[in-house]
């Protein structure tokens, strides 16, 4: 079993405890009404984007998504949420030192023994989610559960789900399509856009994500016979139908959104082991991006 195989599958365990410990983050994670921006880079900015949907859609406050490296300096916010696995990434670290001393600042990280732990005003560390592989699972999804408690929209449902995503077959035939579309719609367009990448990250695979009513605008030019679209959450009216009609396979999401990235996860693994690709050793990548000075 690969790293990244272990520590997906971990991901059920990992939630729980995210859940059990987020009232005790209580003071260091958004309170509402504040103004914030959650940042990241890579998988932690598309799980940036989810959080940043989930809790402005829960009423809880104004809240923006940024790339680390596209942070808007010139606007305030109450406070800026970091999402870093390593706590070593470069855009990040100089993100918040920038912010020192102008914006309360919190990084959540799975190792705090690195430069995140001075650099942020406040750590949340999930030290049982980190990994050892590059391509990131556990730490990413565990940490939007983190926030997903925090809102009080975390449910058992969803680590239910996410031992049902692990444990039934993928559909067949999915590993030989040449071409994976993945559809989002409000917080679950983060989601869709991670699963493109653990498929770029781990198979090489062609893989694009967009929101679900973009798919009709241009996207679905590109289905045939040998590409599959996998909706995360519910369908636009008539879009499944849509799709199949032009040959292509529609792969409906019937779980808890984020347990449908614990699939697609599984769907990465299994494409880089038909394609005969090890996904711990993903091409080009590291652990962490850390910019010569």
């Amino acid at each position: 079993m690969t790293h990244v195989e272990d520590e997906l599958n971990s991901q059920p365990e990992c939630w729980t405890r995210a859940a059990q410990a987020a009232p005790g983050h209580g003071g260091a994670l958004p309170a509402a009404g504040e103004r914030v921006a959650i940042v990241g880079c890579g998988t932690s900015y598309f799980m940036a984007q989810a959080a940043a949907a989930l809790r402005e859609g829960a009423g809880q406050g104004e809240t923006d998504a940024f790339a680390a490296s596209e942070f808007p300096y010139g606007r305030a916010y109450d406070r800026v949420v970091a999402l870093t696995r390593s706590g070593t990434t470069t855009e990040v670290l100089d993100l918040l030192a920038r912010l020192r001393g102008r914006t309360r600042t919190t990084a959540v990280t799975a190792d705090p023994d690195t430069p995140v732990r001075t650099a942020a005003d406040e750590v949340v560390v999930l030290d049982f989610a980190d990994e050892r592989s590059v391509v990131q699972t556990r730490f990413a999804t565990t940490a939007l559960t983190l926030l997903r408690a925090h809102l009080g929209l975390h449910t058992d449902a969803a680590v239910a789900d996410a031992r049902a995503a692990l444990s039934a077959p993928l559909p067949e035939g999915l590993v030989d399509c040449t071409q994976f579309t993945y559809l989002g719609r409000g917080w679950t367009v983060g989601l869709a856009n991670e699963a493109g990448l653990k498929m770029r990250e781990a198979a090489l695979a062609w893989t694009e994500a967009y929101p679900a009513m973009e798919y009709r605008h241009g996207p679905i030019s590109i289905t045939t016979s040998t590409t599959a679209t996998w909706m995360f959450g519910e369908a636009p009216d008539g879009l499944a139908e849509q799709v199949r009609g032009t040959g292509g396979r529609w792969i409906e999401g019937t779980l808890d959104p984020l347990a449908e990235l614990v699939r697609a996860q599984r769907l990465a693994v299994a494409v880089a082991a038909r394609r005969g690709l090890d996904p711990d050793q993903p091409r080009h990548l590291t652990r962490s991006v850390i910019l010569a000075p």
